[in-house]
């Protein structure tokens, strides 16, 4: 078990992940891919760097640092976080234990990839299977997305619904789907169907169309807010809701960088990140009944 997952592997996952490894404590930080800030061609405006950096060596540069300081960092996909005593998080690859939780997966950019989906929004199209998923009970559904993370939310909506589909839109299926409760259909999806009242289906690029009671969207990778709608994290439908701390509503979990809004810069991001990596020391350290000093550019110091 680790004292510390930090989810994320910006510039806030790192700096939270480099402050609270030198308080003393182990640290796994995951993701999946470089996020957003990979497609950064040039970066003028951070401390630090006379001439022009790219997103992706602002990362390699983060990294290293991070596992030069002991920190273990794996590339691995997060699917699910659990609030339990202690933490879960299950990835493509494996399940991991923590005392304490760093969301810091950045802002999803993506647009959605089905015309009208918006529309539909609390009226048959859902984000979180775990959270929706008892209302569609004998129900016909489907999932958008093709990979990990949309199979993820389809296995979750086994126990209640009666038929799923997994609809990629498309896209190549990147995962085995060996299940056959759940049906995979790979054609690109042209609108949904519905009324005033909720969706009803959808229509494929080809005029064909398929009744459904429910549509859930699980495109890309677990974005933090995807994950703080499963938790119960206090968010407003765009950002989670941290206080000064960066800690969320529940106990042990902290949140950092473009996930809880505000100005979308990098040094906003690593600031914030090493907030939420001294706050997630101190909670762990009260957990173990530990006060131990904390390492700084100065020297040490007792922790906040």
């Amino acid at each position: 078990m680790y004292d510390v997952i930090v989810i994320g592997q910006g510039p806030a996952g790192v700096s939270a992940a480099i402050y609270a490894v030198r308080s003393g404590l182990t640290v796994l930080m995951l993701a999946r891919d470089q996020g957003s800030l990979a497609k950064a061609d040039k970066i003028e405006n951070y401390y630090g760097f006379v001439e022009p950096v790219s997103g992706p060596e602002l990362i390699r540069q983060g990294v290293a640092q991070a596992e030069r300081l002991g920190i273990d960092v794996r590339q691995e996909e997060v699917t699910a976080v659990r609030w339990d005593d202690p933490f879960a998080v299950e990835t493509t690859a494996a399940a991991y234990q923590a005392r304490s939780i760093i969301l810091a997966t950045g802002m999803p950019r993506r647009k959605a990839s089905v015309p009208g989906l918006s529309d539909y929004e609390g009226r048959g199209v859902s984000y979180c299977a775990t959270c929706d998923g008892f209302f569609y009970r004998g129900k016909t559904v489907a999932v958008i997305g093709n990979g990990a993370y949309a199979m993820k939310e389809a296995t979750e909506l086994k126990p209640f619904a009666s038929k799923i589909y997994l609809m990629t839109n498309g896209r190549p299926l990147e995962i085995d789907a060996a299940d056959d409760a759940i049906i995979v259909r790979m054609e690109k999806i042209d609108k949904l169907l519905g009324d005033e009242e909720k969706v009803r289906g959808l229509q494929f690029a080809g005029g064909n169309q398929l009744a459904l009671d429910g549509v859930f969207v699980a495109e890309g990778t677990a974005s933090a807010l995807d994950l703080a709608l499963k938790l119960g994290l206090d968010n407003d439908g765009k950002a989670i809701t941290v206080n000064q701390d960066q800690a969320t509503n529940l106990p042990g979990i902290y949140a950092a960088g473009d996930c809880t809004g505000g100005l979308l810069q990098i040094a906003v991001a690593v600031g914030s990140g090493a907030q939420a990596g001294m706050s997630a020391a101190a909670y762990v350290r009260q957990l173990k009944g530990e006060k131990p000093p904390v390492k700084t550019q100065w020297g040490t110091s007792d922790a906040r």
